[in-house]
């Protein structure tokens, strides 16, 4: 068993010759075991990335392994639920669950698929899909990929069509069943503030590269929000700063110890202030922290 769920070297991605970079020269690890928010703005290369793990894309350039093997050989123990969630809409919510059963029949737990569309979904077995409601069919893709019991699940905007309750409801049973069985989840998702409490792992991607990776405690705790009277922060790197009036907000990575002064507030940045700061600043360096760097990575470190 692999001790690595992802691991991307010099990953790129160009559809078309003339096309434009939608990944280029990631990389980074993420451990197994985790729960990783991945997080960018629209075009930023989340998808695609997620469409690699799944096997679904081939890189133009460079490697991406899962499971510890090329994600072709990983495919049984891998679930992928796409944005568009497709599923086949003459078939009702009971025979989607039984081909389910049928593709894997050797990783299958109905009890969990069962759970989560009828025990909590309060679905009806025999409700065709193409009547369902957007969160209908979210409720009954994710249960096709937990019934699958797989090692790496990938999550492609997965909440996006859910109500709060039900969003609040779905993400506690993701992360129970990550806890459970040890399922490496990654999840990329624009409501931020609802990942706080759910992942202990952020990825950060803009224009296609790299921006933030590792664990989001340590990720958290390597950068400042500062409040206070405007002030020189060098020699510390300043991420972003605002200045109002006599008043400047800043994050930074505090180069040594750091003190605001005795009219400054300094905090540790909330997940939604990091990746927000992170957005508005696409000329800030990166950020890989040993946990999620590569061999070659930690090398020239």
């Amino acid at each position: 068993m692999s001790d690595t769920a992802m691991e991307a070297a010099g990953l790129g991605k160009r559809f078309g010759r003339r096309g434009g970079w939608a990944l280029h020269e990631c990389s980074f690890r993420l451990p197994t075991g985790r729960v990783c928010a991945v997080v960018g703005p629209n075009g930023a290369g989340k998808s695609t990335l997620l469409a690699h793990a799944a096997g679904l894309l081939a890189p133009t350039e460079g490697s991406l392994t899962v499971l510890g093997s090329h994600p072709a050989a990983a495919r049984e123990r891998i679930a992928y639920v796409a944005q568009n969630k497709p599923l086949y809409p003459q078939l009702t919510v009971a025979q989607t669950l039984r081909l389910g059963h049928e593709l894997n029949p050797a990783r299958w737990d109905a009890s969990v698929a069962e759970r989560i569309t009828y025990e909590n979904g309060g679905l009806d077995p025999k409700a065709k899909v193409r009547t369902l409601s957007g969160g209908q069919r979210t409720r009954v893709a994710l249960a096709l990929a937990l019934g699958k019991r797989p090692e790496l699940l990938l999550l492609d905007e997965p909440m996006a069509d859910l109500d709060p309750l039900a969003r609040h409801e779905l993400m506690g049973t993701l992360m129970a069943e990550a806890a459970q069985y040890g399922t490496t989840v990654v999840m990329s998702s624009h409501v931020v503030a609802e990942l706080e409490g759910s992942c202990d792992y952020l990825l950060l991607i803009g224009g296609g590269q790299v921006r933030l990776a590792g664990d989001l405690d340590d990720l958290l705790a390597a950068h400042t929000l500062t409040t206070g009277p405007v002030r020189d922060l060098t020699p510390h790197t300043v991420v972003e700063s605002r200045t109002t009036g006599r008043q400047l907000t800043a994050l930074i990575r505090p180069q040594g110890p750091f003190s605001g002064g005795p009219d400054a507030r300094a905090t540790t940045p909330s997940l939604e202030e990091l990746v927000l700061a992170h957005l508005r600043s696409p000329e800030a360096p990166a950020l890989i922290l040993a946990s999620a760097r590569t061999a070659a990575q930690e090398s020239a470190a």
